[in-house]
């Protein structure tokens, strides 16, 4: 257990820094508010325990073998955060008596996290760089997962929330499309860099 300390603090930076995760959870929240995101947030944490559980097990680095398999991931993966930065920026200004449209949803936010390569990255990383159970690689792996999964909800709470105080600015239409488009733009590049990286 000596290792947790080191495992926490990447865990905080890997997990909580800019990316698409992170970054459309703050831009859900400025757009619907923190509790109409909250099923968006379960989805992401639940696909990034998905992701840690297909890591740990070793049938990323399989299915990646594969030939053909990684560009057409990637592909898919760009795709849809194009997709996801496009809804963003073209969307509406909220109105003064409410909320616009309907938030992300749970599985939109499980999909985000399946196909999200930064997610795969920091754990492969986080998992293959850490051991805090040396003597028990089944707890070792078990007490990760755990130990994820909290600091994970942890910052895309703070990210959802953090968005959410943005919200006030999204009833004057210029400042909204400003927002949104910086929100957007911003997601894009997080991409961009992982795949240029």
């Amino acid at each position: 257990m000596d290792a947790l300390p080191g495992f926490l603090i990447a865990a905080v930076a890997l997990a909580g820094s800019p990316g698409p995760a992170t970054l459309s959870l703050a831009a859900a929240g400025a757009a619907f508010g923190a509790r109409r995101g909250i099923g968006y947030l379960a989805g992401i944490v639940a696909g990034m325990v998905a992701v840690m559980a297909i890591v740990a097990s070793g049938m990323a680095g399989l299915l990646l073998a594969v030939p053909g398999v990684a560009p057409a991931v990637a592909a898919l993966a760009a795709l849809y955060f194009l997709w996801l930065a496009w809804r963003i920026a073209t969307a509406p200004a909220l109105a003064e008596e409410g909320r616009r449209g309907e938030p992300p949803t749970l599985a939109a936010g499980l999909l985000l996290s399946l196909v999200n390569p930064k997610g795969y990255v920091a754990m492969a990383a986080l998992y293959s760089g850490f051991v805090l159970r040396p003597d028990r690689l089944v707890a070792d792996a078990g007490l990760k997962l755990v130990v994820l999964t909290l600091v994970i909800a942890a910052v895309n709470v703070a990210w959802l929330f953090g968005g959410a105080a943005l919200t006030r600015f999204f009833r004057d239409p210029r400042t909204n499309r400003i927002i949104n488009v910086a929100f957007a733009l911003s997601l894009v590049g997080s991409v961009a860099l992982v795949f240029i990286v």
